[in-house]
């Protein structure tokens, strides 16, 4: 039989106390003075409004950047070629070579360096070399930029998922952010004005700054700016470069924040080999090419982490953190339009929502009464449980309500009583074929349990499926069915259970009011 002990009656009590507390907020009026953690559900873009930014990508700086590698691997190519004047620019690469066969051999050498290079020789016959891409690798360059821009953009804004921005690609180079409820979006694109390219570079400790400032400077090294105004003359390649970066923590050392760094296996063993190779010497960390911190290296760190220190405010620190974790954009992102949003279909959508919820909710509580009487009834109070502990959760978490939202809790209303549903007819089952009432209620609940939770299981499947691959809206779904399921299984089992058994308890009856 279905122990009722004090510890489980009170364990129960408490989740339902909790989540009716976290969802008092959603029917308060004046909600202007309400603590952070507790607040009501956030709503969406279609619900209440809030902000547009339309970026666009600097694809020049792209270009540059893979003009830059290109020339690179044409460098690499002709180590044992006499050339002169090899440069790029964001059209292409460009080499003059005057040996004729040097010429020829090198050509064949830069057409295999990537695909969609197109390898052209100047008609004066001076011997330059132009590499450049074809029009279909640039196109192809560009929408890749696009795609993870979009990627970017959005684990920035929302990295758990929970906010539903709307964040799309528009045309050949721009983005289009939608925030809802944020009127005022300056902390935003602060974020998203960061590219947040991390790198890692050892000092030239064989230049000093007045010298490189004389113009005394190896072409390997450069001058770079500090976050604090000084300035480094550091080795222009970077020892370890911030793609290797797996995960970034803000931590505390000396009560002082700081951002804590974890590298993949690739990076571990490059940072590895680095610091053990350069004790004593000092390393550049350098974000969009600024120096943050140039800290010595005292020991060899083979662990594969790290940490970076400065002058950080809790703030900055989680910001950097974020900016790190969610990965540096393929180019920088320029606002272009920025402008208030009004609610889609706002106040109106709201009170259909309410009114379609409301006629579900009576309409079930009705059939449950009618259907199962009074234990009917007793669904019906645990219907209540379960919306109020849903919104409690969804406030809890922070989840952004959309027109898609409230479909998923109106969705979950109608199967919230499905598991009861079940429960009674095994019940019924169970009397008709002889069995007492304490016994019919105790295989009812044990037996129907395994079907309701192979049920629901099929239904967070899908939802981890649609929260996987969907975005926005089709995330908030996901979001909003998942935690009905969660909190409806609560309810329809344990505290419906809980009170069929104490009405057992206490009445004793002899008839199975079904």
């Amino acid at each position: 039989m279905y122990k009722l002990s004090l510890q489980r009656i009170l364990i129960i009590i408490a989740i339902c106390l909790v989540g009716v507390f976290f969802a008092v907020p959603n029917v308060m009026t004046d909600k202007t003075n309400l603590p952070k953690w507790w607040q009501p559900v956030n709503l969406g873009l279609d619900l209440q409004g809030g902000s547009s930014l339309l970026l666009q990508v600097k694809m020049d700086d792209v270009l540059k950047d893979k003009m830059s590698t290109l020339e690179d691997s044409v460098r690499q190519s002709l180590r044992r070629t006499r050339y002169q004047n090899l440069q790029s620019d964001k059209d292409g690469v460009t080499v003059k070579i005057t040996d004729f066969k040097a010429r020829d051999k090198a050509k064949e050498a830069f057409r295999k360096l990537d695909e969609g290079l197109i390898v052209e020789e100047d008609e004066n016959g001076e011997g330059i070399v132009t590499i450049r891409y074809n029009e279909q690798a640039l196109a192809q360059l560009q929408s890749r930029v696009i795609d993870q821009s979009v990627s970017i953009v959005r684990r920035r804004i929302d990295e758990l998922g929970t906010k539903e921005p709307i964040v799309q690609g528009q045309g050949s180079d721009r983005v289009l952010v939608q925030l809802p409820g944020v009127q005022n979006p300056e902390s935003v694109k602060i974020l998203l004005g960061k590219t947040a390219k991390m790198s890692f570079h050892l000092v030239d400790e064989s230049t000093t700054l007045a010298q490189a400032k004389r113009g005394k400077i190896s072409k390997t090294s450069r001058v770079m700016s500090g976050s604090e105004g000084e300035q480094y003359v550091v080795i222009r390649k970077p020892v370890v470069g911030g793609e290797n970066l797996t995960d970034a923590r803000v931590s505390f050392q000396e009560g002082a924040p700081v951002v804590s760094f974890r590298f993949n296996t690739i990076g571990g063993r490059k940072f590895a080999e680095v610091t053990s190779a350069h004790v004593g010497e000092r390393l550049a960390i350098v974000l969009d090419n600024e120096v943050i911190s140039a800290p010595n290296i005292q020991t060899a760190i083979t662990g594969g982490s790290g940490v970076i220190t400065g002058n950080f405010t809790t703030k900055s620190a989680n910001d950097l953190a974020l900016l790190l974790r969610s990965g540096a954009l393929p180019a920088p992102l320029e606002v272009l339009e920025e402008r208030t949003v009004g609610a889609g279909l706002g106040a109106d959508s709201i009170h259909d929502g309410v009114v379609a919820s409301i006629v579900g909710f009576t309409a079930v509580i009705l059939f449950m009464i009618l259907a199962y009487g009074l234990f009917g009834l007793m669904v019906d109070i645990t219907l209540f449980l379960n919306l109020a502990i849903m919104l409690g959760a969804m406030s809890f978490i922070g989840t952004t309500l959309t027109l898609p939202g409230i479909a998923g809790i109106i969705l979950t209303i109608g199967m919230a009583v499905d598991a009861n549903i079940l429960i009674f007819e095994r019940i019924r089952e169970e009397v008709n074929h002889g069995r007492s009432i304490r016994d019919a209620i105790t295989v009812g609940f044990t037996e129907a349990y395994r079907t309701i939770v192979d049920s629901n299981l099929t239904t967070l499947v899908a939802g981890a499926v649609l929260f996987y691959f969907g975005s926005g809206p089709v995330r908030g779904f996901a979001v909003t069915l998942t935690i009905g399921i969660l909190t409806s299984m609560f309810t329809s089992v344990t505290v419906s259970r809980l009170m069929v058994e104490g009405w057992l308890a206490k009445f004793k009856p002899t008839k199975l009011p079904l």
